[in-house]
């Protein structure tokens, strides 16, 4: 058996979990190797991970994403590189049924610019490609042989799907073009310095917390786990005596229940299984069971070092004396995380200005420590549109409490060059767009400012969401539910509402078209969240903008009931659906609808016993404005699953705005 010995390694996405311990080892024990890490820093990145090869010589660091075709090529010429191990990729489950588009670009497509680039510098000897277990599906309960190399791919989730695809792809090039291509499909791992939305860390900082530990489903579901440094020692033969056009499983054929997994940790907490563990919903499609022959590996001398029980024990040792490794992860421990947005730094935050540290010979940048002493409770950084708005304004403020760093955009939404300098400038995590024309005082104002209102509503916030495409960030949009009117499939009072996927039917108004036209374009950017937001109220009844103030101004108000949005409430849960990345369009209404005369009302009983006040009809209405305006119901069931604590209507008028008012 022929030995490979390389000289210039990339390794793709080595800041991640399994990379990261893959490049540690190399780089300590191959001092004639010159590794280079390319990774782009995602969120469950972290250049702490590289702590202990920061000063070594042979290690060099380049902040970058295996998208970029230009970078790619540059890095295999200019770093004579003439081996790869590409680990980089989204791997989390969960998210791909949230966000499966990000999982190709990033697992599909980002392959592919790698495979491309050595086909063309045409000097690469070795493209190690990391796969999954996943790629051959489910494995029948009572199979008592593994899946071997050879075995049919059979994906069941975007995730693995996109791996096999992936897949595909190496397959193609190593027939086509002759590249030297390795693949691994390895088992689960755990081990330190993983990202706490996997199994093993995120029950071990929940039961760190005192808190529950959510399964999905029944918690039957079987897999098998190998210890860190054991796959690391893996990849290391793969690397020096795997045949090329081979495909090589990294399994275990240990398996067990994800349920004894939770109750194992239990035990090494001392905590009670029975009340400590929660079954939750499974996730849309939940595999039974991987398993996996892996005697082609050992045939080429590797074998499992660690028990599980050593194992489990040195990762919990490890999470105990490291809990805040990876900073605020709350989002990452909820039962169905979505995809989050975290700077990977090593410390500090975004913003800061970078220095080189390590040898000489080593290029690593991490964050200088600010000169304030304020602590940064959080990784996140908002920059904001709309600070003289009323939702721009108090998103800041919410910002502040919470401790969370954010900056208001300098630029106008229309005027491109302005947008992109504040985002080089601010380097934030997210967008927030609040910025917009409602009209002064009212819309009315945009029935006779049309050119205005295209400018910021259709333009403007197109511009806004296509440089933030541009430039990897999601956008948070507050766009408005005011684009539906009652008709024959959504009757007043029948309690059907408008779902996302419905098609705007009010054109009433200049601005409720703006609006629409707008939403209809943004469904096509897979980086932004819209959330329809209907008739504001906030707890501030001084403030002209909040639709009680408005109405209870008014000498005749119409009556029908409505969608409407509880700021106070919902505000909090647009930062959470940030730190979520959440995207898509979603209702940003409390469930439910409330009347104009029912609020009045409770106006009456909580602030002021001697308000009066009387209705008019829609056709006397109709007289003292521009435009018509919209009535409808907004179905708000999606984001009531997403967020099951949300009140109702009637219920957050009551506990956030006049309980609070009380007189």
């Amino acid at each position: 058996m022929s030995s490979y010995s390389p000289k210039n390694i990339l390794i793709t996405g080595a800041a991640g979990f399994i990379a990261s311990h893959v490049a540690n080892r190399l780089i300590r024990s191959y001092p004639d190797y010159k590794i280079v890490v390319l990774d782009k820093l995602d969120y469950c990145s972290n250049l702490k991970n590289l702590l202990p090869s920061k000063s070594c010589p042979n290690f060099k660091f380049v902040k970058g994403d295996i998208g970029s075709a230009d970078l790619v090529n540059y890095l295999l010429i200019t770093e004579s590189i003439d081996t790869i191990m590409h680990f980089a990729a989204q791997t989390h489950v969960d998210n791909s049924f949230g966000n499966s588009f990000e999982f190709t670009k990033n697992n599909i497509y980002g392959t592919h610019v790698l495979l491309e680039a050595c086909k063309v510098t045409g000097q690469i000897r070795r493209f190690i490609h990391v796969s999954t277990d996943e790629v051959y599906g489910e494995t029948e309960e009572d199979a008592v042989v593994g899946n071997h190399e050879a075995s049919q791919l059979l994906p069941t989730n975007p995730y693995s799907a996109t791996k096999a695809g992936a897949e595909m792809l190496v397959m193609a090039y190593g027939r086509s073009y002759g590249l030297p291509v390795i693949t691994t499909r390895g088992n689960n791992v755990y081990g330190p310095n993983q990202f706490p939305e996997k199994l093993i860390p995120k029950f071990i900082l929940l039961a760190m917390q005192g808190k529950n530990l959510p399964i999905h489903g029944d918690g039957s579901n079987v897999r098998s786990y190998l210890y860190c440094e054991d796959v690391a020692e893996a990849f290391e033969v793969v690397l020096h005596k795997g045949e090329v056009g081979h495909v090589y499983n990294i399994g275990t054929k240990k398996e067990r229940r994800v349920i004894d997994v939770a109750k194992d940790i239990c035990k090494l907490f001392s905590i009670d299984p029975d009340t400590s563990i929660k079954l939750v919903e499974n996730r849309p499609f939940n595999d039974q069971r991987y398993f996996l022959d892996d005697q082609k590996l050992k045939n080429l001398g590797w074998s499992e070092r660690t028990t599980w029980e050593e194992g489990l024990k040195k990762t919990m040792e490890w999470y105990t004396k490291n809990p805040d490794w990876w900073g605020d992860v709350s989002g990452a421990l909820l039962p169905h995380p979505r995809m989050l947005m975290m700077p990977g730094g090593m410390g500090g935050s975004e913003g800061e200005k970078p220095s080189s540290v390590g040898s000489s010979n080593t290029k690593m940048v991490v964050p200088s420590p600010k000169s304030s002493t304020t602590p940064q409770k959080h990784g996140y950084k908002f920059l904001i549109y709309g600070r003289t708005g009323w939702l721009g304004g108090l998103l800041g403020k919410l910002c502040e409490k919470q401790g969370i760093s954010y900056e208001y955009g300098k630029g106008r939404l229309e005027d491109r060059p302005s947008i992109v300098a504040d985002i080089q400038n601010v380097k934030p995590t997210h967008v927030f767009n609040a910025a917009g024309l409602t009209g002064r005082p009212n819309v009315d104002w945009c029935e006779s400012h049309k050119t205005e209102t295209i400018r910021v509503n259709v333009a403007g916030t197109l511009t806004l969401a296509d440089i933030c495409r541009e430039h990897g960030l999601l956008m948070m949009n507050f766009a408005t539910g005011c684009i539906f009117e009652y008709d024959a499939g959504h009757p007043l009072g029948s309690g059907i509402g408008f779902k996302e996927e419905d098609k705007p039917n009010f054109i009433g108004s200049f601005y409720s078209k703006t609006k629409a036209m707008v939403e209809e374009l943004l469904r096509e950017y897979d980086n932004v969240c819209t959330l329809r937001v209907r008739m504001p109220i906030s707890s501030d009844l001084s403030n002209p903008r909040n639709f009680i103030t408005k109405i209870s101004r008014y000498n005749k108000v119409v009556n029908i009931p409505n969608s409407m949005t509880i700021l106070d409430e919902l505000l909090p849960i647009s930062i959470e659906m940030a730190k979520r990345n959440l995207r898509g369009i979603w209702n940003f209404t409390n469930p439910g609808v409330v009347s104009h005369n029912e609020i009045l009302e409770m106006y009456r009983d909580y602030i002021d016993p001697k308000y009066t006040w009387s209705n008019f009809t829609l056709e006397e209405q109709a007289k003292v404005i521009v435009a018509p305006r919209s009535n409808n119901e907004m179905d708000a069931s999606k984001l009531k699953k997403e967020f099951p604590e949300l009140l109702s209507i009637k219920e957050s008028l009551i506990k956030y705005v006049f309980e609070p008012n009380k007189k």
